[in-house]
């Protein structure tokens, strides 16, 4: 699952470095090259919670296999035009639907496998795959880029979700039992939904009949008014949207700032423009060890340690963005970078874990609900900064100053 979200983020900032580069050529706007890079985002945040509800019905295994099947194919039969804004609209929207399944599938495994102890580094290695993923893009597409073209990006991202496909159908398995978690004891988890929800669904069990030669399964009954009204639930939602909004824009748009903001070229900066997602691999992971060695050796409680990592590395992350369009150096911007998106990724060892310890029962729903605000956070953030980018650049006569960027 590591090497899923690798994946999916290489495809991602894939586009994002294929799509500019066809569009910088083209001369397409800012605005349009918003409107394309943020539609992505409708697909993903409308896909979410039925992500989750499907993978706790059918199992998250069989999900990842149909979203990586769905996404690839579509990647790799849609013509990279920038010209043509409806395709790239319709194309991008259905590879967020596809992909806007996958984590709450992975929550959902995760929660069947991984035992209350060990959440913290394996939710954080797992998601920790965005930004290792991230980082390879930023490495080597723009070099694939300039010697094969925009186009060539799209075959290499879909020649690699359908190798993934195909490993995971062939190695990954299901849990033991499926009516039964491994992650918790009866119960475990459901403290923090309301009372009467919890006596609800306690002991009612729902028969599913799955086509797969098992015969039927036991799927617990989801109490949906129990996960809408719960205050922790909003809480991880709201931090949720928080990380995102920083990390959405500065994906989509730290290209745009190196080329236009400090006249740099991607490939002329070798490896230097990937150590903003390498050190949110590496920081993702230190709070995941961290977190975990607090809680096991029983220096803080869960929820201390939640709210310590989590608040720490967002309150770092912030003041390293106000900060960033006064460097305008390469090294000065790329080491600002490293340390926002770094800490960033170490908060995520707060809010992002924090679905298993709410209601790991429903991991994959709540994951499902609190990634559709993230996933709005990157509908609202990439459109709303390219409109932005866009005043700017009338009144300040171009995007090469900091105070293009400073708003």
């Amino acid at each position: 699952m590591f090497v899923c979200t690798c994946i999916c983020y290489v495809e991602r900032v894939g586009f994002s470095i294929a799509y500019t580069k066809a569009a910088d050529a083209a001369d397409v706007n800012q605005s349009t090259k918003g409107l394309i890079l943020s539609t992505f985002f409708y697909g993903y945040a409308v896909s979410q919670v039925p992500g989750g509800w499907v993978a706790q019905c059918i199992g998250g295994r069989r999900v990842l296999f149909l979203s990586f099947v769905f996404w690839s194919l579509i990647t790799a039969l849609v013509p990279l035009d920038p010209l043509q804004v409806k395709t790239l609209v319709v194309a991008r929207l259905f590879v967020g639907v596809a992909q806007g399944f996958i984590f709450p599938s992975i929550h959902t495994v995760l929660a069947q496998w991984v035992p209350p102890h060990e959440r913290s580094r394996s939710v954080s290695l797992t998601t920790s795959g965005m930004y290792l993923g991230a980082a390879a893009g930023m490495l080597f597409l723009p070099s694939l880029v300039k010697f094969k073209g925009p186009e060539s990006v799209f075959l290499a991202e879909a020649t690699l979700g359908a190798l993934w496909a195909l490993i995971w159908f062939k190695l990954s398995s299901e849990p033991p039992r499926r009516d039964s978690l491994k992650a918790a004891g009866p119960g475990f988890g459901d403290s923090l939904l309301p009372v009467s929800e919890i006596k609800e669904n306690k002991g009612r069990l729902q028969k599913m009949k799955l086509e797969n030669g098992v015969g039927s399964v036991h799927v617990p009954k989801i109490p949906w008014k129990g996960i809408i009204l719960s205050l922790p639930v909003w809480a991880i939602v709201i931090n949720n949207f928080t990380f995102h909004y920083a990390l959405y824009v500065l994906m989509n748009w730290l290209p745009t700032y190196f080329e236009q903001g400090l006249q740099l070229s991607l490939q002329e900066m070798g490896s230097s423009k990937m150590l903003p997602y390498l050190n949110m691999f590496i920081f993702s992971n230190i709070g995941g060890v961290v977190a975990d060695y607090c809680i096991t050796k029983k220096i803080l409680s869960v929820t201390k340690t939640r709210k310590f990592l989590n608040t720490f590395g967002f309150i770092i992350a912030a003041a390293s963005l106000m900060v960033l369009p006064s460097l305008r150096t390469s090294t000065g911007a790329v080491v600002c970078s490293s340390v926002s998106l770094g800490f960033l990724a170490l908060g995520r060892a707060g809010f992002a874990v924090n679905h298993l310890d709410v209601a790991p029962r429903y991991a994959g729903i709540v994951m499902g609900f609190s990634n559709t605000a993230g996933t709005l956070a990157g509908v609202i953030g990439v459109g709303l900064t390219g409109r932005i980018l866009e005043a700017a650049k009338i009144e300040h006569l171009g995007l090469s100053t900091p105070e293009s960027w400073r708003t």
